[in-house]
């Protein structure tokens, strides 16, 4: 079903993304006080294997969509 270079991108995108998103958030919503990185972990532990699964299930569309404006793009480009 999944290919193994696929979900190795999505775990990896999956991580980067999850902790500078959640990060962002803690930080915003209650700065770096005490405890704000058990804040942002119990944050992170929810938001990481979701991202890496909406990653997954998009990446396809995603492509498909990026190819087809990119088409569209340099055809307007050309002319």
């Amino acid at each position: 079903m999944f290919k193994l270079p696929s979900f190795i991108f999505a775990a990896v995108m999956g991580l980067w993304m999850s902790i500078t998103v959640t990060l962002a958030i803690t930080v915003y919503r209650i700065g770096f006080s005490t405890g704000w990185h058990w804040s942002w972990f119990d944050a992170w532990l929810i938001t990481y294997p979701l991202a890496v699964l909406c990653i997954m299930i998009y990446r396809p569309s995603a492509v498909k969509l990026t190819n087809y404006l990119v088409d569209k793009l340099s055809k307007k480009n050309t002319s």
